[in-house]
């Protein structure tokens, strides 16, 4: 009878890893993550997803139209800063024209763009009444384009400017609720995006430019301003949402 004996193994001694120990970084060529690794190979970390990375945003419809001078506004310097002289009375304007490309320019980041486009959008809040309830179904692009290029400056100027809507008129905090699934997710993303100082200060909170506290002000206030189901649509987007209103 043949009988069939395996053979062990020959015994390979692991190669000592290349590390210099004065630099703590491998002397060894570098691979990315999830390949075959062979010997004397540093395999690095897999890459960032690059969620908090800035997004280029396209020309906005805004500068066109401010550039061929359609917008009727002017600068209006002063001792108190400068400020938009409108040159017809605003309540006049037709705010299914005007309110969607003012909101279109919250991505713009160079002067006189940014000026005209975010006072401009405070001035037509300010005066609008009972005219910007119509028009919400159209700022809500606008206003995600400006969130999803997760530009800090903008960033911050849009919450400012969506809690100044939410409380520019009656039952516009009810009409944005069926929009957040659109508005919602970059609040998510960057809601605990905060500096950890310890015990040092953030001048950041003083000048309102602190992302994560913004973030916050602005659920509270669509809370508030949202209705009954205002609570349980932020609670489906945002998971780690309290409520202000319940406990």
């Amino acid at each position: 009878m043949v009988t069939c004996a395996h053979k062990p193994l020959p015994y390979r001694k692991p190669k000592d890893v290349c590390v210099n120990p004065l630099s703590l970084k491998t002397d060894c060529p570098r691979v990315h993550a999830f390949t075959v690794r062979p010997d004397h190979l540093d395999i690095g970390g897999p890459p960032s997803a690059g969620a908090y990375r800035r997004r280029d945003s396209d020309p906005t419809n805004f500068r066109k139209f401010y550039e061929r001078g359609d917008f009727p506004i002017l600068v209006q310097h002063s001792t108190m800063g400068n400020k938009i002289a409108w040159k017809v009375e605003i309540e006049k304007l037709d705010y299914h024209h005007y309110l969607p490309l003012f909101f279109d320019g919250l991505c713009e980041l160079d002067f006189p763009y940014e000026f005209f486009a975010r006072q401009g959008i405070h001035d037509l809040l300010e005066h609008g009444g009972s005219k910007i309830l119509p028009v919400i179904p159209q700022l809500i692009i606008p206003i995600k384009n400006a969130l999803s290029t997760r530009n800090h400056q903008v960033m911050c100027i849009t919450m400012k400017v969506l809690q100044h809507l939410v409380v520019s008129g009656d039952m516009i905090g009810e009409a944005l609720v069926p929009y957040y699934r659109q508005i919602l997710p970059i609040f998510n993303v960057f809601r605990c995006k905060n500096v950890n100082l310890g015990d040092g200060i953030e001048y950041s909170q003083r000048k309102r430019e602190n992302i994560g506290d913004l973030i916050s002000e602005t659920l509270e206030m669509f809370e508030r301003c949202g209705g009954d189901d205002a609570f349980i649509n932020i609670k489906y987007m945002i998971p780690t949402y309290e409520s202000c209103l319940l406990n």
